[in-house]
């Protein structure tokens, strides 16, 4: 799906579908199908909405954590996206705030399970979106990163560029959806502006032409090492927790783990002593890379160590129980060659209000073993996870992603709903933002600050003034970009 900006709640996308559940070691379909619907024998006719809602919620009522907050009477004349938001214990600041933010639905299955593994039909960039000024009359994207070898990349667009224009329009509070939609268009023709010292905003001639494709998602961004002052510092930007490519079959291979496991191999052989975690645009993913990537930075943990454990509703849980015995919600982590925990004593991680999920699951899972040092501002507050339900049948062509479980770390902390606080304080630049890696980008720069205890490098003139935020394409990305996805055995009932 191409990035769309169309602003709406990070619950609801609006899709529907039977049970695949995901799991950390591998995917496997699961028959939970509503007494009304084959599971094993091919129907005939159209699917009606009130045969879709029959399923969506046999399957709700089984797996969704508030299952005891389900209406008792459901209206099942609504269409399937409407219906599965009627189900949802829907979260309220005042009256709810421990209710549900998080699960959605989607029109198609197979768009849902590739968008969790990273793969979209994108230009490969992603920014954020701000009012020019004070009169909230036009609009500027902020570009965050592009993509490497994506089509936005091509065409030579990078981090901290800013685009003013599309398709020879102004960028306005009215049209901006719509243009960077595309109408129906897969091809953007982009405009651009530059920024003055004083943070005033000036439209240019430069144009650059860009064609969203379906593009798998790398999402090991970038790694490199920083010797300074005495220490070896290991620096990784990670923008999701996804395994591998995924494969027309439904699957995905171990492509993107085993490039991390190949980084701190490296990172271990060159006595890298500090980490600093680059997670601030990582929504989350598959809690199997989040294992993975735990067991390679925590310090004294092995197989018999607890990364977290996950709380269900007490229908799962006593199915779960009675299949895989008394530790079925336990995620240990896993011995890795590849862990420089012996020689770290904290990790750095760097946030934003983009940070969530299998992301935060790293940081609350390592905490019990290692300082965590945050450095940025406080993430989401995603502490529950989801699995992802469709219909093996394929008859039924929705996917639903309905949050399933709430985690807690080794020590059984799990409430984190408010997000993390960051340990320092930085705010990244809404605009004239540096490229990863460059030690005076002002994140980066405070950690290698705090392991060091000197500036290694000047940071540049602010451009800043004050820019009303409208939102993120992030925020586009699969459920909102919030994504936490059980994929770990525990996620299995026949």
């Amino acid at each position: 799906m191409k990035v769309l900006l169309v602003w709406r709640p990070a619950l609801l996308l609006a899709v529907s579908a039977t049970v695949f559940l995901t799991s950390c070691k591998k995917t496997e379909e699961v028959s939970v199908a509503p007494s009304n619907v084959s599971s094993t024998t091919a129907a005939t006719g159209a699917v009606t909405d009130t045969e879709v809602n029959d399923w969506i919620l046999q399957n709700m009522q089984t797996y969704y954590f508030w299952n005891d907050k389900i209406p008792a009477n459901p209206n099942k004349s609504l269409s399937p996206d409407q219906f599965f938001t009627s189900l949802l214990n829907t979260y309220n600041a005042t009256s709810n705030a421990d209710g549900d933010r998080f699960s959605w639905i989607q029109a198609s299955a197979e768009t849902l399970k590739a968008s969790l593994s990273g793969q979209s039909k994108t230009t490969g960039m992603q920014y954020k979106l701000y009012y020019r000024d004070n009169t909230k009359t036009t609009v500027i994207a902020s570009v965050l990163y592009v993509l490497p070898d994506s089509p936005a990349a091509r065409a030579g667009i990078k981090r901290g560029d800013v685009i003013s224009k599309v398709n020879g329009q102004t960028l306005t509070g009215t049209n901006y959806s719509e243009l960077l939609s595309g109408s129906g268009s897969d091809t953007y023709t982009y405009g651009f502006a530059t920024v003055a010292a004083n943070g005033s905003v000036t439209d240019t001639d430069q144009t650059k032409q860009v064609t969203a494709i379906v593009f798998q998602e790398d999402p090991v961004f970038l790694d490199t090492t920083y010797t300074v002052n005495g220490k070896t510092i290991g620096y990784v930007v990670y923008n999701q927790f996804i395994p591998g490519v995924y494969k027309s079959d439904g699957t995905t291979d171990k492509t993107y783990d085993l490039k991390l496991d190949n980084i701190f191999g490296k990172f271990r052989q060159k006595g890298v002593n500090e980490l600093v975690l680059d997670l601030r645009y990582n929504r989350g993913g598959y809690v199997s890379s989040a294992v993975n990537l735990a067991s390679s930075i925590g310090k004294n943990i092995d197989a018999s160590k607890v990364f977290y454990s996950q709380k269900w509703n007490p229908t799962a849980a006593a199915a779960y129980a009675a299949k895989y015995g008394a530790n079925w919600n336990i995620q240990n982590f896993v011995t890795k060659s590849t862990n420089i925990g012996a020689n770290l004593s904290r990790v750095f991680v760097l946030t934003t209000n983009s940070t969530a999920s299998a992301s935060e699951l790293i940081i609350n899972g390592l905490r019990p073993f290692m300082t965590v040092t945050t450095i940025g501002t406080t993430t989401v507050g995603k502490n529950v996870g989801s699995i992802t339900i469709s219909d093996n049948t394929g008859r039924i062509k929705w996917g639903i992603q309905p949050i399933t479980f709430k985690s807690a770390n080794a020590q059984g902390f799990t409430e984190y709903g408010s997000g993390f606080t960051p340990s320092v304080e930085v705010k990244e630049p809404t605009i004239a933002m540096k490229p990863f890696g460059d030690l005076s980008e002002p994140m980066l720069s405070e950690a290698v600050f705090q392991i060091t205890g000197v500036r290694a490098a000047r940071r540049a003139a602010s451009v800043e003034i004050d820019r009303p935020f409208i939102g993120s394409s992030l925020d586009e990305k699969a459920g909102g970009g919030n994504m936490y996805v059980n994929d770990t055995p525990l996620g299995r009932i026949h």
